[in-house]
């Protein structure tokens, strides 16, 4: 519901809202502009009065002075039956320039008011108003539970590159955004009438006037006693009319000046609704406070590039939405599968699963899992499929699930069985479908299978839990699926060092530079340079697809697109496809691969320490990390290999990095040396100064292995117990990563 009440007003609004933005944007730069044109005297040191006969001086047939929010003097006259308008200095009472109002600035109001259509484009402002204001509270909501909270909001954002630019740029703007839509949607009010606005209480014009010449101007005490700084408006009386009155409005209220004594007649003091429009007025439009004007107008350029994103991401999930094949009516299917999804995602291994069922044999009803139903009347199995949304949170299509489960009773003919989506370098992997299996086994209902859970959308998990599911039903399964990937690109192995193959297990750091054309699908990198390299960093992932396979291998990075190369450690695995091919690959040999982003694999930017883990090839991206620390920041690496003599991974570069201090200090572990140890062990060995770098706000990356990761983080649970603290602790900071597999 609440991706629906995000969605739905932006698709409807966009470009409306867009254009109330653009208006927008060029509007609040208008406060700053009119603030470089205006001289500002401290309080107390113009008095209006003799500002005026200055004017006046200059200006015999002056009519007006009037001083815009943002200090501009405005001095309007009539001369010889002429009007003219004139920007005016403060303290001379000279005319510095002609005023012409800007026909631009005219166009650009009325445009952001009424979109150039009156009444009913005020009407429809004020709905796009409303939009914004539904889209940025939704909005927040949504950013606030896909990052485990309020009071998480601040946090590393993660996603793909859409998400994560569309979530932060929506982040910086979210302030501005809110304070703009609930101000407009203010003066749509006040502009039909809903809300009063102040105005409608004037000043009376007096019932008497002193007797006797106009005084000069300087000697009338009540324009005296008026400060420049606080005045909106003088308007001067008739020329030799006795009858007539300076009209006086300030900050403070409104009046009238007898210009025989200068006495200050029938004032009428600013009331509460006058002061409330004046000061949501400010607010939504920045007069008077050039700086909000800017953070508005930032503000409203976010809108257009958040529409853009949000619009990406909308179409992306429409995409990923299967078409469903003979999906059978629930009350007539025996087999159910229910789908938890975010960004539809899992809706692609859904649909295998529906067409392996299918072909089986079976009547298969697929759905949502908010539309659980209270009976399903054939049904013998049902089958949920689900990812977790944030901090171990329903996903959009499952939102609902568990608060429906509540109200339905067991159907002791109705076995389940739950498959979780995550990925394991999130603490509460697969967290939902955790949940969701818990929740049914506590309320009766009868499990068919275990929970399994799937990392990174495993094609090969996935096919491992259809065979399981086929020994379930008695026949054969083949559930295969690979999600989309992207284009691939052609590089050409350049270099290999070679390690390990005393101990008999063969490393290889592999050196790769790009060849042949981008793909065909990345025309903006095609439009900039031909053969241009993509961009990657260290710690990002490199999809390897190997020949005779369609699935591609990842591999993390030592490397980022500076250096030159692509560059991975690669151990030979026992009748291991692609690690196989790539041991076999000669100088010159190509593979196709593309990068895959992993920005929550990097270290934090700042001068807080770094310490680095790993094991066997993980070291790879945590030498990468380290040869890129040019700024010098304290980085500590803990590594783990085999032997010293065949396998030191990167052992001159390493050295090289100690010398000239990228590296701080290096802890290694071997298993098959003299003093056999383990990575772990350095750990607790060196249990000191870890608590003394953590204490200082140092960030810990982990690369490897599963099994080395569960034991690194095991003894740094035991490091960390004197600080009161603990490894998912440190990982809800997002001080604690990792990359393993």
């Amino acid at each position: 519901m609440l991706r629906q009440l995000h969605s739905l007003p932006g698709l409807l609004a966009a470009v409306l809202v867009m254009l109330l933005a653009v208006s927008a944007l060029f509007l609040s730069l208008q406060p700053a502009l009119e603030r470089l044109d205006a001289t500002l005297p401290a309080a107390g040191q113009v008095n209006l009065a003799d500002l005026a006969e200055r004017v006046a001086r200059h200006y015999p047939g002056v009519e007006r002075i009037e001083r815009t929010p943002n200090g501009v003097l405005i001095a309007h006259f009539d001369q010889a039956g002429e009007p003219g308008s004139v920007l005016i200095d403060p303290f001379s009472g000279q005319g510095i320039a002609a005023h012409e109002p800007s026909a631009w600035s005219s166009w650009s109001k009325d445009l952001h008011r009424s979109l150039l259509l009156g009444t009913p484009g005020r009407a429809l402002a004020a709905m796009a108003a409303l939009c914004m204001l539904l889209l940025t509270l939704s909005g927040a909501a949504l950013l606030a539970k896909r990052q485990g909270g309020w009071g998480k909001l601040l946090r590393p954002l993660q996603g793909n590159l859409s998400q994560r630019w569309h979530a932060e740029i929506g982040r910086l703007a979210i302030v501005g955004l809110l304070l703009s839509a609930l101000t407009g949607l203010y003066m749509s009010a006040v502009s039909f009438e809903l809300l009063a606005d102040g105005t409608e209480v004037e000043a009376e014009f007096p019932q008497t006037l002193g007797a006797g010449p106009a005084a000069p101007l300087h000697s009338l005490s009540a324009l005296r006693a008026t400060d420049l700084n606080d005045l909106r408006e003088l308007t001067f009386p008739a020329p030799g009319d006795p009858s007539d009155a300076y009209q006086l409005s300030t900050a403070q209220g409104d009046g009238y000046v007898d210009q025989a004594s200068g006495t200050l007649l029938s004032f009428t003091p600013h009331n509460s609704a006058r002061r409330l429009y004046e000061l949501v007025y400010r607010l939504h439009t920045g007069e008077g406070l050039w700086w909000l004007g800017l953070l508005l107008g930032l503000g409203a350029l976010s809108v257009p590039l958040m529409s853009l994103t949000g619009v990406r991401l909308w179409w992306r999930r429409r995409q990923a939405m299967p078409r469903l094949a003979n999906n059978s009516a629930a009350q007539s299917a025996d087999t159910v599968i229910l789908v938890g999804s975010e960004n539809h995602g899992t809706w692609g291994f859904a649909k295998a699963l529906h067409a392996a069922l299918n072909q089986a044999g079976l009547r298969v009803h697929t759905a949502p899992m908010n539309q659980l139903r209270a009976d399903y009347p054939r049904a013998e199995r049902l089958f949920i499929l689900t990812a977790t949304y944030g901090e171990g949170g329903a996903p959009a299509s499952a939102s609902q699930f568990l608060e429906r489960l509540d109200g339905i009773a067991a159907n002791p003919r109705l076995g389940f069985a739950v498959l979780g989506f995550g990925d394991r370098q999130f603490p509460r992997f697969c967290q939902f479908a955790k949940d969701s299996d818990a929740a049914l086994a506590k309320r009766g209902w009868p499990r068919l299978l275990a929970l399994e859970t799937i990392d990174r959308q495993s094609a090969q998990a996935f096919a491992r839990w259809g065979n399981a599911v086929g020994g379930l039903l008695g026949r054969e399964l083949n559930l295969q699926h690979t999600p989309l990937q992207p284009p691939t690109r052609t590089w050409q192995l350049v270099e290999r060092v070679q390690y390990g193959e005393q101990v008999q297990a063969p490393t290889s750091v592999l050196r790769f530079t790009a060849a042949g054309p981008m793909p065909a699908g990345n025309r903006l990198q095609r439009w900039l340079g031909g053969n241009r390299q993509p961009r990657f960093e260290a710690g990002d992932l490199v999809g390897i697809v190997p020949p005779g396979s369609p699935l591609p291998r990842f591999y993390s990075l030592a490397s980022a697109s500076t250096d030159g190369v692509l560059e991975i450690c690669v151990r030979k695995q026992a009748n291991g496809l692609c690690s196989s091919f790539l041991h076999d690959l000669p100088l010159g040999g190509q593979i196709e691969a593309f990068i895959q982003a992993n920005p929550d694999f990097r270290p934090a930017s700042g001068k807080h320490p770094v310490v680095l883990i790993g094991a066997g090839t993980g070291i790879g991206p945590l030498t990468g990390f380290i040869r890129h620390n040019k700024a010098r920041h304290p980085m500590h690496l803990y590594w783990g290999g085999r032997n010293p003599q065949s396998d030191f991974l990167y052992e001159p570069e390493l050295n090289d990095y100690l010398a000239d201090r990228r590296l701080t200090r290096l802890h290694t572990a071997f298993s098959r040396a003299a003093d056999r140890s383990h990575v772990q062990q350095r750990i607790i060995e060196d249990a000191t100064q870890l608590r003394r770098l953590i204490d200082k706000g140092a960030q810990i990356l982990v690369c490897g292995s599963r099994e080395m990761a569960k034991g690194v983080m095991q003894a740094l649970d035991q490091v960390l117990a004197p600080l009161d603290l603990d490894v998912l602790t440190l990982k809800s900071q997002g001080r604690y990563r990792e990359d393993v597999y």
